[in-house]
């Protein structure tokens, strides 16, 4: 009975005309259900890509947790203490100190401010980012140059702007350590630095700000002993422990120390992305919901068509049961088919914008320079179940109408 009722569908689904080929009706609805995954698939797999570009990106030149110390000044004096203590915490699998500043670059008759940061290369702890790791590693050089000058990295970006290549000598501004001259009037400290070369991280923000030196050439331009840094830097395990470590970090130091993790830092960004994705997500399964609409309005004319078959079935045995199963079967079959075709046409076209990067964006604006594309298998998921749940239950109305219909009344039908 079941195979009879599939066949019963498959025939009501055909066009009139020709038996074997879809109704054009059929071919609307299952085109909009099609779409609609398509556009849902696409649009929440390139969110989630933004989503984890910008973390990606973020961690690379960002510590898990940092630790500073209260007060006007960023400073931290007998860090060395605190920095045993990070390493002993469960989840830390590194830590090292470092000193950042703001500072103007000075080339020619340009200048631009950027944030200095000076990094541990001697530290026995694995790296805290990514960018330390390439530094460490000679993918980036900061080894001393032959000059006898400190050496410094240029984001690509900056390096761009203000035409600097490798070799150069740059001139390094620092406003925080001001000193008196002859007349007693304070002058800012300037230093001398050879860019051994630049860096991209992909992140416009950092490429067109970042500096990266040792941390005793830092030292050297805020007039710091060695005593002192600005803080300290950890890795954790799992960068999504770092809120919980950096708490139980936050318990054993105390006062006057803070920690802060990247997800606290960032918190507004995520946020903002994740509410963009959710509320993306409900305006384009409205586009579903269309095509739901679109199967309900197929079945009604379905049953509006048949209706005199519809009673020949009935008068000749088939039950109300067996006339829902026939319109539930044309239903389903319009929404798993467009489901599963929405699915390929979604997966392959976020496929080719992440392989070939097709789409490029303004990085100054969005922060990256392309569109990124990423699909996890829960969205897709979920995706598929709510257009097959919205594909059932446009079924609903057309097969109870076509079910009460008495045989008499639909044989009479015109």
């Amino acid at each position: 009975m079941r195979a009879f009722d599939w066949y019963i569908a498959r025939r009501y689904l055909a066009s009139r005309k020709r038996g074997r080929l879809l109704s054009l009706i059929t071919w609307i609805a299952l085109g909009g259900v099609t779409v609609g995954v398509t556009a849902l698939i696409v649009v929440i797999g390139v969110m989630t890509g933004m989503q984890q570009d910008l973390r990606a990106k973020i961690l690379g030149s960002t510590p898990h947790i940092l630790v500073l110390q209260q007060g006007s000044a960023l400073r931290m004096a007998g860090w060395q203490p605190v920095l045993d203590s990070t390493r002993t915490v469960p989840g830390v699998v590194a830590a090292s100190p470092f000193v950042l500043t703001q500072v103007t670059l000075r080339k020619e008759d340009y200048a631009q401010s950027a944030d200095l940061y000076g990094i541990a290369l001697e530290s026995l702890d694995a790296a805290v980012t990514e960018m330390e790791e390439g530094i460490r590693s000679g993918v980036h050089d900061l080894r001393p140059p032959a000059s006898g000058l400190a050496p410094v990295l240029v984001g690509s970006g900056l390096a761009g702007r203000l035409q600097v290549f490798k070799g150069d000598t740059v001139l390094l501004v620092s406003m925080e350590n001001l000193r008196p001259d002859l007349f007693g009037a304070l002058t800012p400290t300037l230093r001398q630095f050879e860019v051994t070369g630049t860096f991209t991280t992909g992140m416009y923000d950092y490429d067109s700000k970042n500096l990266y030196t040792t941390i005793e050439a830092a030292r050297d331009l805020l007039g710091l002993p060695d005593s002192v840094v600005s803080g300290l830097g950890a890795r954790t395990s799992d960068p999504d422990l770092a809120q919980a470590v950096g708490e139980e970090l936050q318990n054993r130091l105390g006062f006057p120390y803070y920690v802060e993790s990247w997800i606290t830092t960032n918190r507004a960004l995520f946020s903002a992305l994740k509410l963009e994705k959710l509320a993306m997500g409900l305006i384009l399964f409205l586009i579903v919901l269309v095509a739901a609409f679109n199967i309900v309005s197929t079945l009604v004319m379905v049953v509006s068509d048949r209706t005199r078959e519809i009673g020949i079935l009935k008068a000749m045995g088939m039950t109300s049961n067996g006339i829902m199963r026939v319109f539930v079967l044309q239903g389903a079959w319009i929404g798993l088919i467009g489901t599963v075709l929405g699915t390929l046409f979604g997966t392959t076209l976020c496929w080719l914008l992440d392989r070939y990067e097709i789409i490029q964006i303004p990085p100054d604006v969005y922060f990256v320079d392309r569109l990124p594309v990423s699909l996890e298998v829960a969205d897709i998921a979920l995706i598929v179940v709510a257009s097959v749940v919205v594909a059932f239950a446009a079924t609903v109305y057309p097969a109870l109408q076509a079910a009460r219909l008495q045989p008499v009344d639909a044989i009479r039908h015109d």
